[in-house]
């Protein structure tokens, strides 16, 4: 065992045991406290809600008294249904609906009202849009008592409203008809808010029981259906324990019943609550413990990890990461002659990394040399000036070409050119070119004048178009050159001759071997693409689209500035 799980070990075992002990003290205590809390706030919650619903099947009783035919209503309805004249039954039914109207506008509480007509199944002066399935049978009973009928909750019968609603049905008592009633629904909002306001931390569902405790309304009619009788064997009738669901029973003075039901789950989740507190409690003490542990291991066990992370950043090739220091000097001065040693080591890392680059670059430096002999220059001034004594101006001109064109190619490796240079070289080779073929061709070459004096390596240009030249051409071949600005310096050049395979793509790239057999300077494609990587760091593409009897294009992307590459 490590010296790590050994202190670890004992600093746990001389934490855990207090804890523990006091855990399960404190556990029995605490559970009867929150037993009683729990159990009284439930209570006190379904009593709040059974005087709200009280006061609400009161306010539709109040309502409900207007509309009879004791009140003013009433009698107005009384006159228009025993009245024969016209008029005066136009007039009662205006009254009617203004004082209905009136009375619903003023009661907030109170939703849909209307008078029903039982034997004629038909409703009357309803104050909004009533479904066409009304049934005041179907409606769940709460309680009946002194002429008027209470529903429990149940879907509203507005047309534009399917929430919950509470509502009563009053026999109006008119002299002239015994089958008029008055039915009002309270407003749906009120039954929410009811509801609502009687939920508690602990997740309460409601259920409403009638004067028999048949279940009328049932917030879960999976566990306690509608129409089914509630029965319990607590001996307590107003709390108990019932397919593992608590409830609480609150019965109003109407006889009618509110019951309050709760899981075990949510009726001991304040419970485990504080034991989540508790634990947590612990685990706050026990870390403090830990920590005590690992002062003492760190002194040992982190100097070692920290020699380990030094072996392994060293092994595989990372970075050097910062000296980390333990406080302890010999452990110190241990970790520093390591990295002394490991700085050595990248040191001679850093200079065979700058040796191959040199390599690379005396690579391509090769290559340039390849085509620069100096006496060639110098033979070529002699030519020049013996085809002016001769006065061959043909002779004179491609001589002039080719000797601006060597003094441009063979320009010193470093130093680097400017776009203007490179077209410049490219329009001389050309002049040459057009000598050499014997079948016609015609370059377009479009620069952006903004990137004339842009530095780009030297002898980029003239390779490319080479290769067009190479590849397949005929008479009446054209070649584009494009040197655009974007994000970066785009440079196209596309021919329209035999084309190539994507394998004569490749060893047109890579193979060297073949471009010294087909390109007459020695170098090309590959000198571009070697030159450009060196140049650019790897910041530089190139890329080349082509298929056989489709032409060929070139495409270069140049960072806009040296600086810009890593």
């Amino acid at each position: 065992m490590t010296l790590k799980k050994r202190i670890i070990i004992l600093f746990l075992i001389s934490s855990l045991l207090p804890f523990i002990f006091v855990f399960f003290i404190s556990y029995h205590t605490i559970y009867s406290i929150l037993t009683n809390k729990i159990q009284d706030n439930l209570q006190s919650n379904l009593r709040q809600v059974e005087l709200s619903l009280e006061n609400a099947i009161g306010n539709l009783n109040s309502v409900s008294e207007q509309l009879a035919f004791k009140g003013s209503i009433g009698r107005d309805l009384e006159i228009l249904l025993t009245s024969d004249n016209a008029y005066e039954r136009s007039q009662m039914t205006t009254q009617i609906n203004a004082e209905l109207n009136l009375i619903t506008f003023t009661n907030t509480n109170v939703g849909l009202t209307m008078y029903y007509f039982q034997k004629d199944g038909l409703h009357q002066f309803e104050n909004t849009g009533v479904k066409p399935d009304f049934d005041p049978n179907a409606l769940p009973l709460l309680t009946e008592y002194y002429g008027i009928t209470y529903y429990g909750p149940h879907i509203s019968y507005d047309r534009f409203n399917n929430n919950y609603v509470l509502s009563a049905l009053r026999k109006v008592d008119l002299p002239s008809r015994d089958d008029v009633y008055v039915y009002i629904e309270s407003n749906f909002k009120l039954t929410e808010s009811l509801l609502d306001n009687g939920k508690n931390p602990q997740h309460a569902y409601y259920l409403f029981l009638d004067n028999n405790r048949k279940i009328t309304y049932s917030e879960i009619p999976d566990e306690y259906p509608l129409d089914s009788a509630f029965t319990s064997e607590s001996p307590d009738k107003s709390r108990g324990l019932n397919k593992e669901f608590y409830w609480f029973d609150e019965t109003s003075n109407q006889g009618w019943s509110i019951v309050s039901v709760i899981s075990n789950a949510d009726y001991n989740k304040e419970m485990n609550k504080w034991f989540l507190q508790t634990l947590v409690s612990s685990m706050f003490f026990l870390g403090v413990s830990v920590f005590m542990a690992w002062l003492l291991w760190k002194m040992v066990y982190r100097p070692l990890s920290n020699f380990n992370k030094e072996i392994k950043l060293m092994t595989s090739n990372k970075t050097p990461s910062v000296l980390v220091q333990t406080r302890i000097p010999e452990f110190d001065q241990l970790l520093e002659q390591f990295r002394d040693m490991k700085t050595q080591i990248w040191d001679l890392f850093v200079e065979v990394q700058h040796k191959e680059k040199r390599r690379a670059d005396l690579e391509v430096e090769k290559l340039l040399y390849q085509i620069n002999p100096h006496f060639l220059m110098n033979t070529l001034d002699t030519v020049h000036w013996l085809a002016v004594m001769n006065g061959q101006g043909e002779i004179d001109r491609i001589i002039t070409s080719l000797n601006k064109l060597l003094h441009y190619n063979l320009g010193k490796l470093g130093q680097s050119s400017t776009i203007r240079d490179e077209v410049d070289a490219l329009k001389q080779y050309l002049i040459l070119q057009k000598v050499r073929y014997d079948f016609e061709f015609q370059v377009d070459i479009e620069v952006d004048q903004s990137l004339l004096d842009m530095p780009i390596p030297r002898f980029i240009l003239q390779p490319l178009v080479e290769n067009s030249l190479y590849h397949g051409f005929s008479d009446n071949g054209i070649i584009q050159v494009r040197v655009k600005a974007q994000e970066m310096i785009e440079i196209s050049i596309q021919d329209n001759g035999s084309g190539m395979t994507q394998e004569a793509i490749a060893k047109l790239l890579h193979s060297e071997q073949m471009e010294r057999e087909k390109v007459g300077m020695g170098i090309g494609m590959n000198y571009v693409k070697r030159m450009l990587e060196v140049y650019y760091n790897g910041k530089a593409r190139i890329h080349i689209a082509s298929a056989p009897g489709q032409g060929t294009s070139i495409y270069l992307s140049l960072p806009l500035s040296k600086e810009d590459t890593p």
